[in-house]
């Protein structure tokens, strides 16, 4: 079984990465970071709508590119490695899949369109407090199609133009669709780790709520909506993981220490090594994970957990070590290490923290060898 990319989506890949290297160098992420009144880089949002990028995987009777799901892997990617300071998981990842999984055919035709147009930023927004995802876990509630409570931290519920709200309805959690321009809605922006991709909490108040999906499958439908983000996810982590092994390689090439090049001491070798091996491991599961997302297999809960816990590892260690290579330079504002650990914790946190997937991957196992 061949998991690579086809030839079609290494030329869609390498097609994205110039247009990121042209249009998101890091001083566009800079920007985001240095300006507290911005939240994202609106020029290339606008710029990635114009591309189609937002409705790769979005059908073309519904208003996207109907590419599909592999060639959204192949991009995710790249917006990973230039760390692109957009909305584009939250949106793309999260609310347009799960309009695609549980939306009705008017929900569809009035959302999708929009979404691929870059008209709509989306937030999806499930927890409210710390630990694991559960129904007990979920205050908030909707009665008579309105709804009440509180959820934080959600990834770009300051700026988002729809939420996808898990919420209680009766004794079962269901999912709703609230627009937060219609009224009820109260946005507090939260201080984050990396204000590239930034987090809210938001109070409802009455606000009106439409489900999406059926009456008492919320917990459910947002664990499948976070199945399918969690490989995009890996991808954008691979890809992250890959540009900061690229910038210790280069640093260890050119910084000299007792008249050598500190890549050929045996410490800095080890550490690139071991970024490698991490990155490539993460890559295979992603490429699992990819195949069960495109193929509809059975098998998404397993390969989505194991690509989730094996990319969020090697983020974060790639990122760490990068700066350790670094040296003392690499602690500095000046050197790029720190936005990559920056977008390294986002990451590892937006779809729920590495102990749950863990705990999600033994289950997966468990499961699987006792069938």
């Amino acid at each position: 079984m061949d998991f690579d990319f086809s030839d079609d989506q290494k030329f869609l890949k390498g097609e994205a990465r110039k247009f990121l290297e042209a249009r998101c160098p890091v001083s566009v992420v800079r920007g985001v970071l240095d300006d507290p009144a911005r939240s994202h880089d609106a020029a290339l949002w606008a710029a990635v709508a114009e591309q189609g990028w937002l409705g790769t995987a979005i059908p073309e009777t519904e208003g996207g590119l109907g590419l599909g799901r592999l060639e959204l892997c192949a991009i995710a990617e790249e917006l990973g490695r230039a760390l692109a300071p957009i909305p584009f998981a939250s949106t793309v990842y999260f609310v347009a899949e799960a309009l695609m999984l549980a939306g009705s055919p008017a929900q569809k035709a009035k959302w999708l369109p929009r979404i691929a147009a870059g008209e709509v930023i989306g937030c999806f927004a499930t927890v409210e407090r710390a630990g694991a995802l559960t129904e007990a876990q979920v205050q908030a509630r909707v009665e008579g199609g309105r709804l009440s409570g509180a959820k934080m931290p959600v990834t770009d519920g300051a700026i988002a133009d729809l939420a996808v709200v898990l919420a209680r309805e009766g004794a079962k959690t269901s999912l709703f669709l609230v627009e937060l321009g219609a009224g009820g809605v109260t946005r507090e922006a939260l201080q984050s780790l990396d204000p590239t991709r930034g987090v809210a909490r938001l109070a409802f108040a009455d606000a009106a709520a439409e489900r999406l999906g059926e009456a008492g499958e919320g917990l459910s439908l947002a664990e499948a909506v976070m199945d399918r983000a969690a490989v995009y996810l890996a991808f954008e982590q691979v890809g992250g993981s890959d540009r900061a092994l690229e910038m210790a390689k280069s640093y260890a090439l050119e910084r000299y220490a007792f008249g050598r090049p500190i890549g050929s001491y045996q410490a800095i070798k080890h550490k690139l090594a071991d970024i490698y091996i991490k990155t490539e491991l993460a890559r295979s599961n992603a490429y699992y994970g990819a195949w069960a997302l495109d193929s509809g297999a059975a098998e998404l809960p397993l390969a989505a957990a194991a690509a989730r816990v094996s990319a969020s590892e090697a983020f974060w260690f790639a990122a760490k070590e990068s700066l350790q290579t670094h040296g003392g330079m690499g602690f500095t504002w000046a050197v790029d290490c720190h936005l990559f650990y920056r977008r390294a914790q986002q990451l590892g946190l937006v779809a729920g923290g590495a102990k749950a997937w863990k705990e999600k991957l033994v289950s997966q196992l468990e499961r699987r060898n006792a069938a």
